[in-house]
């Protein structure tokens, strides 16, 4: 029997959002249209996806096997697609990539060298950017692929792919900071001392309680942590790979928080052959 990407989709959102209304809205589609896509995959199935007795939906034993068959024919469909237009399109001879740093390739991927086996000719421009400043760099046409972290919502020009890939986030001081030394009383005295975060962050939320520093992407934030000018919110990834030895995670409760991506592109510009690698190559 059929079912529709459109009734699967909504589905696989639902369960993992926990409500039709959030679902609808990462959809840009009506709550009515959401739960009618389900309510349809529920009636192909014969069962009941969400027990729908209390104030949110929750997945009924059936729903949660669902889930996976759901996940697995949604990712065959993408690949299936991506495979389609890689085929039909011509090879890019130039490619720039936008990444949020919040992403660190996995040395043991060798992901850049293999990229250059498959596709010698391409010239590729790898930028960093972070939040906003990814989507402007891809919806202006300057990036054909950009990749950061999970948002609540894209604009209408873009398409955002979900990426089973996450990073790792955590709270740094320098050794010397007094937060070092402060233990489990870090959490109640960190509201006391500099932030240092990222512009992109700054513009977009709300400023601490305190005075803060901002730069335009981690490396300048961790180096200013680790010059003990304030604490900083880092990807565990990026700490690993370039401190120098001068940093301290702290203990926190709630940390490290784990930051799920998302690759998107423009909707009028799909990705070609290149492009597509990438995609396949992290999702």
């Amino acid at each position: 029997m059929p079912y529709s990407p459109e009734s699967l989709q909504a589905f696989v959102e639902a369960a993992a959002l926990g409500s039709f209304s959030a679902a609808a809205r990462r959809l840009r589609k009506t709550q009515s249209t959401v739960s009618t896509a389900i309510a349809h995959l529920e009636a192909d199935l014969g069962v009941a996806l969400f027990d729908r007795s209390g104030r949110y939906p929750q997945l009924t034993e059936a729903g949660r096997q669902v889930l996976g068959h759901a996940q697995d024919i949604l990712a065959a469909d993408t690949r299936l697609q991506q495979l389609s237009m890689r085929l039909a399109a011509p090879v890019e001879p130039r490619l720039t990539l936008v990444f949020s740093d919040v992403y660190q390739l996995d040395p043991e991927q060798r992901l850049l060298q293999r990229f250059a086996d498959a596709f010698a000719d391409v010239e590729l421009e790898w930028l960093d950017a972070e939040g906003h400043d990814v989507l402007e760099l891809v919806g202006n046409g300057r990036a054909a692929l950009g990749l950061l972290p999970r948002q609540g919502s894209y604009p209408d020009a873009l398409v955002a792919q979900p990426l089973a890939h996450y990073s790792e986030l955590s709270v740094y001081v320098a050794a010397t900071h007094p937060l070092a030394q402060a233990g489990a009383r870090a959490a109640a005295q960190r509201a006391r001392y500099r932030q240092v975060r990222l512009s992109a962050q700054a513009d977009h939320e709300p400023a601490p309680a305190g005075s803060a520093w901002t730069a335009s992407d981690y490396l300048m934030v961790m180096e200013m942590a680790e010059d003990g000018v304030g604490w900083a919110e880092l990807p565990k990834a990026l700490v690993q790979r370039y401190d120098r030895g001068q940093l301290v995670e702290l203990t926190l409760p709630g940390w490290p928080r784990r930051i799920h991506s998302d690759l998107v592109w423009r909707r009028d510009a799909p990705p070609g052959p290149a492009a597509l690698w990438w995609a396949e190559a992290l999702g």
